[in-house]
């Protein structure tokens, strides 16, 4: 039983060589239709079936006795039932002729099966190779069956690659039908079988989400007191509360004026604040809480909605307030009450509540644009949107109500001072006037500066300044001492603090033997020059979060891309900078259109590097020529104001 037989019945072979052999249909098995039972390999010849068999006696594990034929213990037969010799455990196989035996492939005798005793106690044999000796084999030898019913043995090879033996044990389960010559019995490849899942599971949590969607109950906003008032004229209440107008004409004037700024903001309340509130920003809490869209940021989107209008609502009634006063009084009575009402907000938190909306404005949109690809905030959006308190009105043109009115508070203040009579309220009113415009001064500045400092930032993520090394192969430095160079801090040298940057643009590089797309920074003291170097993001990657709106397209798309601006050189001061149209008949044997030259040179007027650069259209050459030489000259006056200033003595003091 220890002796190796390459031959054994219980070894399965998973060659290359066997495989495609069986795929080109050498040998070909099949069940016999009225016992569902194993055919099994024997020897044969191509001119007639095999006549000395052997025989199997055991049936399938677990099958009980006198079982259905498709369970029934399998036994080849034989033409010759005397050949077939049983003696305690052992079987003999009676050797074919050897010149009937085919010297190439032995194929499988079909319907040499036949229904054995089951009284037989002896185990199942498999016919093999007859040994040339007689050697005799233990019938759990010939127990062990291959895993297909298709044998194919290639005589004169000593071993079959992939070669393994089955185990007794798990030769049973081996037998079986379903096992050996089921091909649907292979598990299908798992992405693809995972892919169908995902998108059922994907249309199942639509369909959840539209119906939680249905569930949504918005509020009446016919329920606010000044609700019926915003649509009507100053002319129309005073008809309505049968108090005619004064007869004096500059009165009425401006109480008209002061009727269009409460009106505009009822409007402004009602129809652009309370629809964001309680239309968008309340319905995406409700699908929070019920586990849609939780990773959708509010703030990002909505900023300080729910301050700015608890602020519009309390303006609101206290113009209301002495609106009322002044109609029900009697008709001596004048509008004076409404200086203390705007002295209250507009020096208040309603100018400030307006810019700190403001300052989030362009990143909210930005945001906005970002989620509108997604399929479950797409149907969010479109389900509000279509609700009739919306009035047609989209998202983004919701948002952009706030700037709107911010811009708009001077104008009506403005027009109230002008049909003012009394000195001291025109001095009050104007000085309100005043205070709102200076408010919205600073605010663009603070956006100016806020997105100078958004830009900066993102510039330090995607510009990469490679080391010395790296940077210049001829300087050789051993890897023991890279250590003390430090590393410079991107930080210090993109600070918005200290530069801005004027231009940029993407242009092409010529060198020795290729061209290479660079990208150009333009500061305000020195020009950088860069390498874009994309690396497309894997599917399920690292999200770089908001990108900022003020890059450009080139820059927005690089960062997406997961890429980076990699410096080629040294940061170009502007003082040693010198730029240089080129003639095309210079170049153009070399195939380079629009170009022109970059040099840098050091304090001793040496040109130490030198960048041929080319534009994709004239107009955009002579566009960097001009904002260079611009450039340069601006920080030629700055660095010469500041040398003045250092040389300036101040008078010396009396005392010394």
């Amino acid at each position: 039983m220890l002796q190796f037989d390459r031959q054994a019945p219980g070894r399965i072979s998973t060659s290359p060589t066997l495989r495609r052999l069986r795929g080109s249909g050498w040998g070909i098995s099949s069940l016999l239709p009225q016992q569902n039972a194993l055919e099994l390999p024997t020897w044969g010849s191509w001119r007639g079936p095999v006549k000395a068999q052997g025989c199997l006696s055991k049936s399938l594990p677990g099958s009980p006795k006198g079982s259905s034929p498709s369970l029934s213990p399998l036994t080849p037969h034989s033409s010759d039932p005397a050949s077939i010799n049983n003696t305690a455990g052992k079987v003999r196989f009676q050797p074919r002729p050897t010149e009937d035996v085919l010297p190439g492939l032995q194929l499988i005798n079909e319907g040499s099966l036949h229904q054995a005793d089951e009284d037989l106690s002896l185990p199942c044999a498999t016919p093999g190779y007859p040994s040339p000796k007689g050697e005799e084999f233990y019938g759990s030898r010939f127990y062990e069956h291959r895993r297909s019913s298709v044998v194919l043995n290639l005589p004169g090879l000593e071993v079959f690659p992939g070669d393994l033996l089955v185990s007794d044990g798990a030769a049973d389960y081996l037998c079986h039908p379903l096992l050996l010559l089921n091909p649907e019995s292979k598990k299908p490849r798992w992405p693809f079988f995972k892919r169908g899942v995902q998108n059922k599971d994907k249309h199942k949590h639509m369909s959840n989400l539209e119906s939680c969607l249905s569930s949504v109950r918005i509020t009446d906003f016919r329920g606010y007191e000044f609700y019926s008032l915003k649509d009507k004229t100053w002319s129309e209440v005073m008809e309505t509360h049968k108090k005619l107008p004064d007869d004096q004409f500059d009165l009425t004037k401006q109480q008209e004026a002061i009727w269009e700024l409460f009106t505009s903001e009822c409007t402004y309340f009602l129809d652009h604040l309370l629809v964001l509130k309680m239309i968008f920003m309340s319905t995406l809490k409700y699908l929070q809480i019920h586990e849609y869209l939780l990773d959708v940021d509010l703030w990002r989107l909505f900023a300080n909605l729910e301050e700015l209008t608890q602020t519009s609502l309390g303006f609101v009634n206290s113009l209301l307030s002495i609106i009322k006063d002044y109609v029900d009084a009697s008709e001596t009575s004048r509008l004076v009450d409404f200086i203390p009402v705007l002295t209250k907000y507009f020096r208040g938190s309603l100018c400030q509540s307006h810019q700190t909306y403001c300052l989030n404005y362009s990143a909210a949109v930005f945001y906005l644009e970002s989620l509108k690809q997604r399929d479950d905030f797409s149907i969010y959006l479109k389900w509000c949107e279509q609700n009739e308190q919306c009035k047609r009105l989209h998202l983004p043109e919701l948002l952009v109500a706030p700037l709107h009115r911010l811009t708009r508070y001077p104008l009506l203040l403005k027009n109230i001072w002008k049909r003012s009579t009394d000195s001291t309220e025109k001095i009050m009113i104007y000085s309100i006037k005043e205070k709102v415009e200076k408010s919205i001064r600073d605010l663009e500045g603070k956006v100016k500066w806020l997105d100078n400092f958004q830009k900066f930032r993102h510039l330090q993520e995607i510009i990469v300044w490679p080391p010395l090394w790296d940077r210049d192969k001829r300087f050789f430095i051993p890897e023991c001492l890279k250590h003390i160079f430090k590393e410079y801090m991107a930080e210090n040298i993109l600070s918005p603090t200290n530069r801005h940057l004027l231009y940029e643009g993407k242009l092409t590089l010529a060198e020795s033997t290729r061209f290479l797309d660079v990208y150009l920074f333009l500061f305000d003291d020195f020009l950088l020059v860069t390498k874009t170097k994309r690396n497309k993001k894997k599917p399920g990657g690292t999200d770089f979060g908001l990108i900022c709106p003020s890059l450009t397209p080139e820059l927005q798309t690089v960062i997406k891309e997961g890429g980076s601006c990699m410096v080629l050189d040294q940061p170009i001061p502007l003082d040693r900078l010198v730029v240089k149209g080129i003639d095309p008949l210079h170049v153009s044997v070399f195939g380079l259109r629009h170009a022109f030259l970059i040099q840098h040179e050091n304090r001793y007027q040496q040109c130490i590097a030198a960048f041929l650069l080319q534009a994709q259209t004239e107009h955009i050459k002579k566009t960097w020529i001009t904002q260079i030489t611009t450039a340069i000259s601006g920080f030629t006056k700055s660095q010469k104001t500041k040398k003045k200033s250092l040389f300036t003595l101040s008078a010396e003091s009396s005392e010394i």
